[in-house]
């Protein structure tokens, strides 16, 4: 489904060498050599007529949470800004929400929480924005955006013209979908929207860590203001606040093997955790391997593993990107020798 941007010439400020260090997490310094903050969508459209998107693929930057910049960039950054946060639609048991891709994700979680929208609690406190969460497919605590997904409406640079993704169109997968591979920097993301229940709503609370969370708060019927709860306690006490240390979250995919492959490795590894992944397959926490592999807690110059959690790259100061991708890039070769797993990196590396 396409469609035509109001032509209305709303060209946005274009700014030039802007340091790129506070739009990262990891607080990476790298420098934009052009860098336009987007408010609305027909600022897409201005710039396309304007001819930009026919020079370079511009980078499109949401909270800069899932990233690792390697060096300066040439090439277009637009910064989107784009807000707002409502109810579409409803019916008895459902509601719609769309939110601008602007959005804080957190914020649209908290907002979904106190008006009784089911759905998304358990991915509450991930870092980033609303546009980027289908990009990845974000998930935890045994829920992922697809989950809740509805359609998103995207900017297409190459014609100028909107269109609808549907769930399908998306293709998501584990921590993935279409626009990190056919589609990738051919889509600017503008709005989201998400079909939620209202009232009575399926708590999903297997994980290990939220059973034990509401068994220490005497919470024995969970509501989903109890899993938001327990989820933001829980992640502020394993991941470091990126205001106070540099990091993009979890850096490496858990990895997905057969069963035979993990029993073989469990003959070796007696107390390797995993978790289903499907009929035949397992998932296999990165962190474990990676704490295994010795890397917890290790500092390499500027860049080390978090003392709390071995999933997390943190930068003590003063990294640069580089630094950053060879200390990952050290930590998969220790993990493929000793496991025979290669990590998969789940930040997307920016060239």
């Amino acid at each position: 489904m396409s469609a035509n941007l109001n032509t209305f010439e709303n060209i946005p400020i274009e700014q030039r060498n802007i340091d790129l260090a506070p739009y990262n997490t990891l607080g990476v310094q790298a420098k934009a050599q052009i860098f336009y903050s987007i408010a609305e969508a027909e600022q897409l459209k201005a710039l396309y007529n304007e001819g930009l998107f026919r020079k370079k693929s511009p980078f499109i930057l949401g909270g800069g949470s899932n990233i690792l910049i390697k060096s300066d960039l040439k090439q277009p950054v637009l910064k989107i800004l784009i807000p707002g946060i409502e109810v579409i639609d409803v019916n008895d048991r459902e509601v719609w929400v769309k939110a601008g891709a602007g959005v804080v994700w957190h914020d649209l979680v908290r907002f979904c929480v106190e008006n009784g929208y089911g759905g998304i609690e358990n991915l509450a406190l991930i870092p980033g924005t609303t546009g980027a969460a289908p990009i990845q497919n974000i998930g935890a605590y045994g829920v992922e955006l697809k989950d809740v997904f509805q359609s998103l409406s995207a900017f297409m640079p190459e014609t100028g013209n909107m269109k609808v993704f549907n769930a399908e169109e998306c293709k998501f997968g584990y921590r993935d979908s279409v626009f990190k591979n056919q589609l990738k920097g051919k889509v600017i993301v503008t709005d989201v929207t998400l079909r939620l229940e209202k009232g009575p709503h399926k708590i999903e609370d297997s994980y290990y860590a939220l059973r034990k969370y509401f068994e220490s708060e005497n919470v024995t019927q969970p509501t989903i203001q109890d899993v938001f709860d327990a989820v933001v306690s829980i992640r502020r006490s394993k991941l470091p606040d990126p205001a106070l240390i540099g990091n993009a979250g979890s850096f490496f995919k858990n990895p997905i093997v057969s069963k035979e492959v993990y029993e073989n490795l469990k003959n070796e590894f007696s107390d390797i955790p995993s978790f289903p992944a499907d009929q035949n397959r397992v998932k296999i926490p990165a962190g474990w391997l990676i704490e295994q592999a010795g890397w917890k807690g290790k500092k390499v110059g500027n860049v080390g593993t978090y003392k709390n959690q071995a999933l997390v790259l943190v930068n003590h100061g003063g990294a640069t990107g580089e630094e950053v991708y060879e200390h990952a890039m050290n930590i998969q070769e220790s993990v493929k020798s000793l496991f025979g797993i290669e990590l998969v990196p789940e930040v997307n590396v920016i060239e």
